[in-house]
């Protein structure tokens, strides 16, 4: 199966990240977290120490819950939190499954621009809840999303005020200025350097932002395209990619460890 991302050509199947979660030595499942009515399933995976960690929310890409976001979750939970990545497609699917019951890409991405705003809300609401309330959890929240999880996760951090960080890997603001003004964290933003649909955004949102008195950080890793995180971890690698998704990685890192 071939996945195409905007602005960042094509990529092959994840068997290189199923591997690496196979290989895993942390604790990794699937649980049912409710929204109402609504059961959303999640990746959640656990780090290996002695005290109570943080927690992130991995918000997928617009190809829904894959085997690349997962091993993110798990390279998270390597990195001290608590990762949780809900698959947002859950309900959505044929006979009511998710991202993995889908034919193809296509349909996963029509599937996502059909999923009602405030049903993203409350699930990733949920999935806030739930995972604050585990024993192993300090309370202390933050979101990472990626692509169309970016703008999810901007949108999120108007909206959630317990959140501690907002980590935007290329993906577009909030369409109205007053939203930012709901904004209780910081906002960190990555972009590639080659994905203009993007980057351009950034200088109005950075008016936007200090007008509104919030922080805003954004840093553009020039010669990277779109999905430069998944597409220069993956073998044959562009060379512009893999040095931004490495910056970008000790970068988030770095960030997280200050929660």
């Amino acid at each position: 199966m071939l996945l195409t991302c905007w602005g960042c050509g094509t990529a092959s199947a994840q068997d290189w990240a199923k591997g690496k979660l196979e290989k895993s030595p942390r604790h990794g499942e699937w649980v049912e977290v409710k929204n109402g009515a609504r059961s959303v399933r999640c990746f959640v995976v656990y780090p290996e120490v002695k005290e109570a960690a943080p927690s992130v929310i991995v918000i997928h890409e617009i190809f829904g819950l894959s085997d690349w976001v997962r091993e993110v979750a798990d390279q998270l939970a390597a990195a001290g939190c608590i990762a949780i990545a809900p698959d947002l497609l859950s309900g959505a699917g044929p006979k009511g499954g998710g991202t993995a019951d889908f034919a193809g890409v296509d349909d996963v991405r029509n599937a996502i621009f059909k999923l009602p705003p405030d049903q993203i809300t409350g699930d990733l609401d949920a999935v806030a809840e739930y995972v604050k309330a585990l024993p192993s959890a300090n309370g202390k929240l933050a979101a990472a999303g990626f692509c169309w999880g970016g703008g999810q996760t901007f949108r999120f951090a108007c909206h959630r005020a317990d959140l501690k960080a907002a980590c935007v890997f290329y993906g577009p603001p909030p369409t109205e200025a007053k939203e930012m003004e709901k904004i209780k964290c910081p906002v960190y933003g990555f972009y590639g350097g080659n994905d203009n649909r993007i980057s351009a955004t950034i200088p109005k949102t950075v008016e936007l932002m200090k007008a509104a008195g919030k922080t805003y950080e954004p840093v553009t890793y020039e010669g990277a395209g779109h999905g430069f995180m998944r597409a220069g971890e993956q073998p044959a690698a562009q060379e512009a990619n893999k040095k931004a998704r490495d910056a970008a990685w000790e970068r988030l890192k770095s960030m997280l460890g200050k929660l």
